[in-house]
């Protein structure tokens, strides 16, 4: 937890406190959610809380002012029971947790980057897999900014509810590509996997050009490859062999042969790069899939997991005192008319004094509203209470005592 926290605990008690009932969203069938609430400080989490009504809820929220707020993505019959199994499972919402911390070739240090190209896989997984491939409708989609890292989305249809772990580990693995037999997919009927091959195989290969060639972007496209063929994507740790930078290169090098190239087009069978036409193909799925979040420290994914929590939207992320909150679903394609805006529309927290602040992270880029910084360790700003509030909390930044 970030150095100086009781500033912001403060900040954090007196936002819950300003809130009416009328104030509060709270998820469908609320009496049988199970809630955890982290406090501020060392002190335990506090989990196995149920609510029967917003007022019980709302009194707890002003009464605590806790750092991070969650309720369960299931259904019980008795949520408040301690032991998992007491509890009377009943069902769980279908979750899809996007987290830009485990997007290949991206850093968390360049945050708007980082939102940019997470709220793009977000449309992404809904537009090019949840609604075309699995047939959800928006109706029963909710759509949210995590008020950190990423978005979620929550499927709540009736059909879906009671589907088990395996179930759901076959979505997550088909939206991933895991095991995908290229070959296979490519000589069988038209599917969304085999138009999302033939559109990745040319992005890849264009990448490769770009990394070969020595342009401008070649270290990031070299770095975002490299993830991907190691598993940050997947966000698990593989005991198989990782596979070096040099690899990739050397890929590169064999994919500016156009003889080459007009072979694997012309037939995907072709062991064209010899040994690493595989490696090939692994970028290929990797170019095309989305990234999953997964559940913590674990390598379970939030999906996957149908006794998980969730935040609760409407509640400050303690992380960075940014507000989980909704997305209107015409606003989620970051390509539309009116696109959402995270780091504006999620600011909660406002309106006190400047602070200066001094950083203690090299290469940060951060914006909050209209206020953006860039600098490394040491560097001293002076920046409106939203962004001293967001730096500090993240760890990026203490403040200066006068």
């Amino acid at each position: 937890m970030a150095e100086g926290w009781s500033r912001f605990a403060l900040r954090f008690a007196q936002y819950y406190q300003s809130k009416s009932r009328s104030d509060i969203w709270t998820p469908p069938r609320l009496r049988n959610r199970e809630w955890m609430f982290m406090p501020w400080g060392d002190r335990a989490v506090d989990r196995h809380r149920g609510f029967s009504t917003v007022d019980e809820l709302l009194a707890y929220l002003q009464q605590r002012g806790p750092h991070s707020c969650f309720h369960s993505t299931a259904y019980y019959d008795r949520p408040s029971e301690r032991v998992m199994n007491d509890k009377g499972w009943k069902g769980a919402d279908l979750i899809f947790d996007l987290d830009g911390d485990h997007l290949p070739g991206v850093s968390d240090a360049d945050f708007p980057a980082m939102i940019e190209k997470i709220q793009e896989q977000a449309w992404a997984l809904w537009s090019g897999f949840l609604e075309p491939e699995f047939g959800i409708d928006a109706a029963n989609a909710q759509f949210s900014f995590s008020g950190h890292r990423g978005f979620h989305i929550h499927i709540r249809d009736s059909e879906l509810m009671t589907l088990d772990s395996n179930a759901r580990r076959e979505i997550v693995s088909y939206i991933r590509g895991e095991g995908l037999d290229i070959s296979a997919v490519l000589s069988g009927k038209s599917s969304g996997w085999q138009n999302r091959i033939e559109v990745g195989t040319e992005s890849v290969l264009d990448k490769l050009n770009k990394i070969n060639s020595r342009t401008k972007d070649s270290n990031l496209l070299l770095n975002e490859f490299h993830d991907i063929l190691n598993h940050k994507s997947a966000g698990k740790r593989k005991k198989s062999k990782s596979v070096g930078k040099k690899r990739i290169q050397s890929l590169a090098e064999m994919a500016a042969n156009e003889e080459r190239i007009e072979r694997i087009q012309g037939d995907h069978k072709l062991q064209v790069f010899g040994k690493d036409t595989p490696i090939f193909w692994e970028l290929v799925k990797g170019d095309e899939s989305v990234v999953l979040g997964t559940a913590g420290e674990t390598d379970e994914n939030v999906t996957v997991d149908i006794k998980r929590v969730i935040r609760w939207i409407g509640s400050l992320h303690g992380k960075c005192g940014l507000r989980v909150t909704e997305i209107p679903f015409e606003r989620l394609d970051p390509d539309g008319s009116n696109p959402f805006d995270p780091l504006s529309e999620a600011i909660a927290l406002g309106g006190g004094i400047d602070a200066r602040i001094t950083l203690l992270r090299d290469d940060v880029t951060a914006r909050i509203g209209s206020v953006e910084i860039n600098g490394s360790t040491g560097d001293v700003f002076t920046v409106n209470d939203s962004m001293a509030t967001f730096l500090c909390l993240k760890g990026w930044a203490s403040i200066i005592s006068e």
